[in-house]
């Protein structure tokens, strides 16, 4: 089931919503775990919003997120996400993610796993896509020795998370062969505003050409999906937050800068191939 995708106009995103697209919004929504709304902040108004909220730059979390894909991203394009994250204090996590999904054909047992999740993300522009993931909890070190080649990227990820690997990944590709994209600094922080009665969680990713995300999101059950999506909206521009921007997910940056950066090598091993042997070149 593909993302439903609506215009954005002011107000709940799901008056915008023709019948049919309300079906299938609420299908998704019956049937997951949960809700995320999320919506990220244009690059320029990255300080000034924190600020305005109140945001605590000392309390952020660091981490190192890596991705891992073969060469030319077959999985991206199946829609399945591995992931490694290291945590400060020497903790870690894995995921296994897949979208979009029918969360009505995940098969019952695989949902009621406290380690899988089924979850809808919505954005302000109307986008709406549901989410099938399997958390794994690692150790950093563990993540390390796996990019050093000391330890198998396989290794990393739990027995369950592998046969959800390998039920959906193209057929051929061995979890061990897949490349090591990353690492992206992340600082995540949870922040509980005074005038919004959720937890709200801020993640800023940052890439080494000076491109950085800005992500601000909540969750709530799925009953309370449309109050909390006004309530959060509010909150939002409250702060000056510009819903009707061009909006930027974090992972779908990440594989356009992993493709992009081996985009020159690529083109320089291709003029080395077709360069005449050392010998042809000289004089006779």
């Amino acid at each position: 089931m593909a993302a439903v995708r609506t215009p954005r106009v002011a107000g709940s995103v799901v008056r915008s919503l023709s019948p049919k697209d309300t079906k299938k919004l609420l299908h998704l929504v019956r049937n997951s775990k949960s809700i995320e709304l999320k919506v990220s902040v244009p690059m320029a108004e990255h300080q000034r919003t924190t600020l305005s909220m109140g945001l605590d730059p000392v309390e952020a979390q660091p981490r190192h997120v890596y991705f891992f894909d073969t060469a030319d991203q077959a999985l991206n394009r199946a829609g399945l996400i591995v992931r490694a994250r290291r945590i400060q204090g020497g903790t870690a996590d894995t995921v296994v993610k897949l979208r979009p999904v029918d969360p009505a054909r995940i098969d019952a047992e695989l949902k009621r796993s406290a380690a899988f999740k089924v979850e809808v993300d919505a954005m302000p522009d109307g986008t709406f896509l549901c989410s099938a993931s399997y958390k794994g909890d690692a150790t950093g070190q563990h993540v390390l020795d796996v990019i050093d080649g000391t330890k198998t990227i396989r290794s990393l990820f739990s027995p369950e998370q592998r046969a959800f690997y390998e039920a959906h990944a193209p057929a051929g590709i061995d979890m061990n062969l897949l490349r090591i994209q990353g690492p992206i600094l992340v600082l995540k922080a949870r922040h509980r505003p005074k005038e919004f009665k959720r937890g709200i969680t801020v993640e800023l990713w940052l890439w080494q050409d000076g491109k950085h995300i800005l992500e601000i999101s909540t969750k709530c059950a799925p009953a309370e999906a449309f109050q909390t999506g006004v309530e959060f909206r509010t909150y939002l521009e409250k702060h000056g937050v510009d819903l009707g921007t061009r909006q930027e997910t974090k992972t779908r940056t990440a594989m356009e800068k992993f493709k992009a950066a081996r985009e020159p090598r690529r083109r320089v091993a291709s003029r080395q191939r077709s360069l005449p042997a050392a010998s042809e070149q000289q004089p006779q």
